[in-house]
């Protein structure tokens, strides 16, 4: 597919600083239409990423679909299997968009996201085989598998990174979760390597999911202001609402800087390895009272990615700012990001239990938006069984 790749504007400004947008949203809609022409050739998007939530948005909210499910169920596949097919067509399809990204990036761009079923984030075993499953369908080098950063997710993540299938770690919130996924990425590539696969083919991003953190510690912290007798404690709760999130984040960008470093990294680098990319997920502001490109502007910064839901990706696009931003703090400006969490603690906010919440919580929503896609697509098969 010959396309014309011009990034213009702030998106190509971004792109100077060593950040890469990628649209967190993905449908036959978008493709069809010639809208993922546009955004690729025009805007500058360089990446797409998809989850269970977003697919079941895509099928559940359009007729696009339809006809397929009920061929495919004439053929005696399950609804889990019809789920995948679909999946797998419209990633395989925006892989092929985004090839000419790929190749014109050196490999650094033009990757596409898919999910293993999310009703095996906590099973090893299934979600290795689930991801190969997945990396075989849709057969294209610009492929990205995603495994969930639970505890049973890390040693799939190395075992898949030591086969050469590159992985998208999701769900990630806490630095420590952060470091292990990295790791895991290290210890598969090494591994990679000495049964003599070539490292420089493969890929990673770890994506943390930043809005979520702050909408639950936000919460937290209103509830103290309100309750607070002491008027320094309440006035300190809402100094700090809306600052974990990025805070969380930048703390997050230096242990990358600690883990890839040239003494960390290099024996690999020298092979050709590429290193694995923080990504910035969960980047649309859910509080209407914080700017809406807040999430983008804060945490510019050299070999990261920023994947964003269509209204802040046009909302950067019109009213953005482009500067390094992701380490700018004492003695350079800003706030100290360990400085803001170690205020949340002394305030009495336990951010390890708020981690686990936010996992535990992003892993059910992502079950119930599977679960969905099963039910609609089995009543979408009786249904015509029953006219």
């Amino acid at each position: 597919m010959d396309k014309k790749i011009a990034p213009t504007g702030r998106i190509a400004d971004l792109l100077r600083e060593g950040q890469s947008l990628w649209l967190d949203s993905i449908s036959r809609h978008l493709m069809d239409s010639g809208e993922l022409d546009r955004l690729i050739g025009q805007v500058g998007v360089r990446g797409i990423t998809s989850n269970p939530t977003i697919f079941e948005k895509a099928i559940n909210g359009s007729s696009d679909y339809d006809t397929d499910i009920v061929r495919l169920a004439a053929e005696g596949q399950s609804p889990t299997d019809i789920i995948r097919h679909l999946m797998v067509d419209d990633v395989r399809r925006a892989c092929d968009f985004f090839r000419p990204v790929y190749e014109s990036s050196k490999t650094l761009d033009g990757f596409v996201s898919i999910e293993v079923n999310p009703l095996l984030a906590h099973e090893t075993a299934a979600s290795v085989a689930e991801a190969r499953t997945l990396h075989k369908m849709v057969d294209r080098p610009n492929l990205l598998v995603k495994i969930p950063g639970t505890d049973e997710g890390i040693p799939a993540i190395r075992q898949l990174i030591a086969e050469g299938i590159s992985v998208n770690v999701t769900l990630l919130f806490s630095p420590e979760a952060y470091k292990k996924s990295a790791r895991a990425y290290i210890e598969g590539l090494e591994s990679f390597a000495a049964g003599g696969g070539d490292p420089s083919r493969v890929r990673s991003v770890a994506s943390l999911f930043i809005s979520r953190l702050d909408t639950l510690i936000d919460r937290k912290l209103a509830e103290i202001a309100s309750g607070a007798t002491d008027p320094a404690v309440a006035r300190k709760a809402r100094e700090l609402m809306g600052k974990a999130g990025i805070a969380n984040t930048r703390i997050v960008y230096e242990l990358f800087g600690d883990l890839f470093s040239p003494s960390a990294f290099g024996s690999l680098a020298k092979k050709g390895a590429a290193v694995q990319r923080p990504l910035w997920a969960s980047t649309g502001t859910k509080n209407p009272s914080y700017p809406d490109t807040l999430y983008v502007d804060s945490l510019i910064g050299p070999d990261t990615v920023n994947t964003v839901p269509g209204e802040t990706l046009q909302a950067f696009f019109d009213h953005g700012t482009v500067a390094r931003t992701i380490d700018k703090y004492p003695p350079s400006g800003g706030e100290n990001p360990h400085a803001i969490l170690d205020g949340l603690a002394t305030l009495g906010l336990s951010l390890e239990a708020a981690y686990n919440q936010l996992i535990t919580e992003g892993v059910a929503a992502f079950n119930k938006s599977f679960e969905s896609l099963l039910e609609s697509t089995s009543r979408k098969i009786a249904a015509k069984k029953g006219s």
